[in-house]
């Protein structure tokens, strides 16, 4: 019995999987067709900021033709998200109870527009203010023109650390609600999250003021918003609490005058 269940268990896993690599291929064959556009998008904060005429360079033989496809590929992902989050909530969601379901759902569709927002902050906000720094400090003389592969590393990883930063407020949730910690410890270690957001934003930043004052910035404004909703979640649970007793059990709780 245990064993077809497991049986069973592995065959669903298995073509979720499949529908999930099945919707990818999907979403990337129409990203393909405009791969070289999608990357003229995705280098526009630079180029904006680059001298008349300032352009990229390709170093390697292929980096042409595998750079495009590497943006092509993760558009591909981006806009088939939501069809990847449904397989993987279709595939757990039997194994939930009721209270998770009301609870996972929200935090998962909570956490994809959370993290497209930190992308979406990075590609408009950050990435130009950046640029904006660096190409204004390069000496006379000295062309600016990055290696198109290179700015692909570079976008990915501030896309990264932007996306992940918006993820703070689903993350603390989570430690509130499955009683890790509780929303007065959140608020007590407030100072340590400042200065550890600052140190995460020299981390994964360049070596800037301007991209990690605009990374820790958010950080700690996204860490205030989620102590919030915390706690009106909480205030929220508490009231469906009281409102599940009974008369008769709230007429024998301990402290109640008859």
């Amino acid at each position: 019995m245990i064993e077809g269940s497991f049986l069973s268990h592995l065959v669903e896993l298995r073509a979720r999987i499949i529908r999930t690599l099945s919707g990818l291929i999907i979403g990337f064959i129409p990203c393909a067709f405009y791969a070289r556009e999608l990357y003229s998008l995705l280098a526009q904060p630079l180029l904006e900021k680059l001298p008349q005429g300032g352009q990229m360079i390709a170093t390697d033989v292929a980096t042409p033709f595998f750079v495009p496809m590497k943006v092509a590929m993760m558009m591909a992902f981006v806009i088939t998200l939501p069809h990847t989050l449904y397989q993987i909530w279709a595939f757990v969601a039997p194994g939930l109870y009721t209270h998770e379901k009301r609870l996972a759902l929200p935090l998962v569709v909570g956490s994809s527009l959370l993290f497209f927002f930190g992308m979406a902050f990075a590609y408009f906000a950050a990435l130009p203010l950046v640029f904006e720094f660096i190409t204004y400090f390069a000496p006379d003389g000295v062309a600016v023109m990055t290696d198109i592969g290179k700015y692909l590393s570079f976008v990915l990883s501030m896309f990264m650390a932007f996306g992940f930063t918006f993820e703070v407020p689903i993350f603390v949730i989570v430690l509130v609600r499955t009683g890790v910690i509780t929303i007065e410890k959140l608020k007590e270690i407030r100072p340590y999250v400042i200065v550890g957001a600052f140190v995460i934003a020299a981390i994964f930043t360049p070596p800037d003021v301007i991209s990690q004052f605009m990374l820790a910035v958010p950080l700690c404004l996204l860490y205030e918003l989620g102590i919030i909703t915390a706690t009106i979640m909480a205030k929220n649970q508490n009231k469906q609490d009281q409102s599940k007793i009974s008369p008769a059990e709230e007429k024998n709780t301990p402290g109640k005058p008859d």
